[in-house]
């Protein structure tokens, strides 16, 4: 399947992605459903990353075997995986506490930081049609504080936008970062992913301990069905994406705006199962993000 395709079915499963984490997060402890959540993606790869060790030719299939690494490629992942807990923080706290149609839009311009960290980054000059689609995602992301105010969210000064910028922010550097693994380094796709997997849960168990401390005013945790639910979406949308990212000819450029599409369902979810408020603003706001991501491609 091509690396068009497979990006756009990567894109669908963040939309129920997306969902599962909402529902996880409602009244609930955001470490804990994290780090669970985590490990429920970890322990899928667990069996065949010892399977790969021990006895490698008799794998069912040439996806799931797991190649060393050299400690300079674990180094890699494992800073791929703080970088990715990092975000992950930010965007459940930013969940928690915004309706779905307005997080998930926010967390889709995460393309635009994408390009703009290229241009610093690695001094790429975007075309005169890129820079319009840059123009009109942040003309959108404007509008949609119009369409947050209706609902009492200010975002030059609500804890939960900000959050959700944090994320956004942290996703732009790691998607470009997925380029620098995949492709300058050649690290196989489900390699990259089985190892990243278990490094979050490593990188995420300090916190976790911490926690246990119990301190007062601490948000009980609660379980929920929807936490595996979340490790082993994002499991499937990853490998799709990993796998996208690897074939050759492969463009960030193209595949970080496709998986952004998954805003849509996110828009959708929000107004048909969470009963959010404001659709046809929050609409055409998502349609001036998703028009300003194409022009990005």
């Amino acid at each position: 399947m091509s690396w068009l395709y497979l990006s756009i079915l990567s894109a669908l499963l963040l939309g129920v992605y997306d969902l599962f984490k909402k529902l996880a997060v409602h009244n609930n402890a955001v470490m804990p459903v994290l780090f669970l959540s985590i490990c429920a993606g970890a322990a899928v790869w667990a069996p065949f990353m010892v399977w790969s060790a021990v006895s490698p030719l008799t794998l069912p299939a040439e996806f799931l075997r797991i190649e060393p690494l050299t400690w300079s490629g674990h180094a890699m992942i494992f800073a791929k995986a703080a970088l990715v807990v990092s975000s992950w923080i930010c965007g459940f706290h930013g969940l928690k506490r915004l309706p779905l149609s307005i997080a998930g839009p926010i967390r889709a311009t995460a393309p635009l930081w994408t390009i703009l960290f290229a241009v610093a980054v690695f001094h790429e000059s975007p075309s005169a049609r890129q820079w319009t689609g840059v123009a009109i995602i942040v003309v959108s992301f404007l509008a949609f504080s119009l369409a947050g105010r209706k609902e009492g969210i200010r975002f030059h000064s609500d804890p939960g936008v900000w959050w959700m910028i944090g994320a956004m922010l942290l996703g732009a550097a790691s998607a470009l970062y997925d380029k620098f693994l995949l492709q300058t380094h050649s690290l196989p796709p489900n390699t990259v992913q089985a190892w990243f997997s278990v490094d979050m849960a490593i990188v995420l168990l300090p916190a976790m301990l911490w926690r246990l401390r119990r301190t007062p005013g601490q948000v009980p945790f609660h379980w929920h069905w929807a936490i595996p639910a979340i490790g082993l979406t994002l499991l499937a949308a990853d490998f799709l994406y990993f796998t996208a990212l690897a074939q050759p000819g492969a463009l960030i450029s193209v595949i970080s705006p496709v998986r952004r599409g998954a805003v849509v369902i996110s828009l959708l979810i929000g107004i048909f199962h969470f009963k959010e408020k404001q659709f046809g603003r929050k609409a055409v706001c998502v349609l001036g993000i998703i028009i300003g991501i194409l022009m990005l491609s």
